[in-house]
């Protein structure tokens, strides 16, 4: 899969001391810290407006070893008076933080400034997902034997099948996928690898999608991309974008007459919210979902706490104590 390559701008020859720092932080961020291209992406946009602010509100600050708390404090105030939502505030905080600790790990700076910067508690809302009865009228909705149509129900079936986001379907590649063992291996955020699973109808749709886009655009090489542009259409046969998939959602809610707000996570949401609905352990749903953290699959496996609460009544030896 292609590196997208966000810093590209910052590595000029004649940048200094902060475009140098700003450099080297992305790539640590890239090759030290295997960040996604998303993650990526927005660090080095908050990092050029931290720069862009400084030259307009603290000119005086001219190279990393000159940040100071207040600095760093003014600068977050700043972008929280001028509307930024909670959640992208926290990420802010969290860019500064890690890039100061990045200053000082590599003796640009003494010590950390950012070490009391506190965000705000980002809120956090139910997901959106769809019933199983909305899930099954969706992936009814393609039909016939068009190239179009199985890749649509390929897509469809993939996505609810194996919990995967969006960006992780597109990067795919047939090497990927082991129809024999109904796995896929998966390319998470960090670039960490999962095996996802696939059910019986996504292993069958998924297979007669792969008979008719090869007799279309050939068997070509391992890394074209598993879900191709249909023959049909300028441009066919190149992998398909998120933006491609989410067009191809929202066409086939409108024929099912579903939610419009309806987005691709929202088949991860309900993949993991119907696992869990039918019994499904949290710790094995964080595993399928690839997350580092508990405590973020509890978002997505929100109907969990009464499951959690009744382990504890029955594993804690005072769990009915007063």
């Amino acid at each position: 899969m292609r590196q997208a390559e966000p810093d590209r701008a910052l590595t000029r020859a004649d940048v200094g001391p902060w475009d140098q720092a700003a450099a080297a932080f992305a790539a640590h961020l890239r090759d030290a810290r295997n960040a996604s291209p998303h993650t990526l992406r927005a660090y080095i946009r908050e990092l050029a407006t931290f720069s862009a602010w400084l030259t307009a509100e603290a000119p005086d600050v001219t190279a990393p070893s000159q940040l100071s708390g207040g600095t760093l404090r003014a600068f977050v105030a700043a972008r929280a008076a001028e509307g930024l939502a909670p959640a992208s505030t926290a990420r802010l905080v969290a860019c500064l933080r890690a890039f100061c600790r990045f200053l000082a790990a590599t003796g640009r700076i003494d010590g950390d400034p950012s070490a009391l910067l506190r965000g705000p508690r980002a809120r956090r809302h139910l997901p959106h997902w769809l019933e199983p009865d909305e899930v099954v009228r969706l992936l009814a909705v393609p039909e016939g034997d068009s190239e179009a149509a199985r890749r649509d129900r390929a897509l469809l079936e993939v996505l609810y099948s194996t919990g995967m986001r969006v960006g992780e379907l597109v990067a795919a590649d047939d090497p990927d996928v082991d129809l024999g063992a109904g796995t896929v291996r998966v390319r998470g955020k960090g670039r960490k690898e999962r095996l996802a699973l696939l059910g019986g109808p996504a292993r069958a749709a998924f297979a007669a999608y792969v008979e008719v886009r090869d007799r279309m655009h050939g068997s070509g090489e391992s890394d074209r991309g598993t879900f191709l542009s249909i023959a049909a259409k300028r441009g066919g046969g190149r992998r398909l974008s998120d933006r491609d998939v989410r067009r191809i959602l929202a066409r086939h809610l409108l024929t099912a007459g579903l939610s419009g707000k309806t987005t691709p996570h929202t088949l991860r949401h309900s993949f993991a919210t119907h696992l869990v609905q039918a019994g499904a352990g949290i710790r094995e749903v964080q595993e399928l979902l690839g997350h580092a953290s508990i405590s973020t699959t509890a978002i997505y496996t929100h109907l969990s706490l009464d499951a959690l609460r009744e382990v504890y009544r029955q594993a804690h030896p005072r769990a009915g104590s007063r």
